[in-house]
């Protein structure tokens, strides 16, 4: 029988629908909801002593579970080892921590919401490194999406291409993080979420020692404990498993495009505390929703689905 291709093999195994995009959503608004308690906390302790405290928090909640899951994914690869394991979120954690670090210096630099739409451009990065890695280019639905995402993140911005400096360590936060979704994809094809996820924040925890120990780790005051523990059970633990086990389902640029709605979510938690878009920003954000519709239109996923299937049949049926 002919090997099936990852994609295929989301088809064959796939939940009910939409479950994995609700996964990912939820993950978004656990996210979005928390960028304005992290830029508090910020104020009194460093942004790298923060990754410390918060992933620290999140390894140590996680890790009951992933001893008792193991680091094996239920029906996958029999012939994948520890190693493997090992190599893969290695890479996923140094990948994330540069990501986060980049976003929380740039958080100290800017504001909640200039960070939350700029970290959005990993919609734009996502794709491309799925396309040269995998050498197949994003579905047309995906593509367009990915454009009018870009349109409701600039929009979002107030129509400006000014970049400060906060601005600009946070566009490279965009980088990492399309990395880190793409990585994400492919270990969970291969780990299990839970295992993944607590070693990732294991990894993150890990590689803010040297730079705490050099940087120091600030006040800690009320307000940063109460940013550690939500963050750290909320966004780590809950939210990166929620967001690895949709990803199971969920191609990279697609997943990248769902991750969208992070940004409104912190628009919203702006609008609350005092921070206003103005027209254009507003549009921004129904131009933003408006991409993540198209991602998910049920007309486009039938239309792509339908071949898959054929496909998935042929070469189930197939004696070579």
């Amino acid at each position: 029988m002919a090997r099936l291709t990852s994609t295929e093999k989301r088809t064959l195994d796939a939940p009910r629908p939409f479950v994995p995009e609700l996964a990912l959503i939820a993950s978004t608004v656990a996210y979005g909801a928390t960028f304005k308690i992290v830029q508090t906390a910020l104020q009194d302790v460093t942004a790298v002593g923060f990754i410390l405290l918060r992933f620290a928090v999140g390894a140590v909640v996680l890790a009951p579970f992933a001893l008792r899951r193991g680091w094996r994914r239920p029906g996958g690869d029999a012939g994948l080892t520890r190693r493997d394991f090992a190599r893969g979120v290695a890479l996923f954690g140094v990948v994330g921590f540069a990501a986060y670090w980049l976003q929380n210096l740039g958080l100290e630099r800017t504001s909640t919401s200039n960070s939350a739409f700029i970290t959005g451009l990993f919609v734009v990065f996502t794709p491309i490194i799925e396309t040269v890695v995998t050498r197949r280019r994003p579905p047309p639905n995906i593509l367009l999406a990915v454009g009018i995402s870009v349109l409701g993140l600039y929009l979002l911005e107030g129509g400006t291409l000014h970049l400060g400096a906060g601005d600009t360590l946070t566009l490279g936060c965009a980088v990492m993080f399309g990395v880190w979704i793409f990585l994400g994809g492919q270990l969970s094809q291969r780990f299990d979420p839970v295992a993944v996820t607590t070693a990732q924040l294991a990894i993150f925890a890990a590689l803010a020692v040297p730079a705490v120990a050099v940087g120091g780790l600030g006040e800690i005051t009320g307000r940063v404990v109460l940013a550690v523990v939500v963050t750290g059970v909320l966004c780590s633990a809950v939210a990166f498993t929620l967001q690895l086990w949709g990803q199971r389902w969920v191609e990279p640029s697609r997943a990248a495009v769902i991750l969208q709605f992070e940004p409104i979510v912190a628009g919203i938690v702006g609008y609350a505390v005092g921070e206003r878009l103005g027209a254009v920003g507003y549009a921004g954000t129904l131009v933003l929703f408006s991409g993540i519709v198209i991602a998910e239109s049920r007309v486009w996923r039938r239309a792509q689905r339908e071949p898959l299937d054929r496909s998935v049949k042929h070469r189930r049926e197939s004696p070579g």
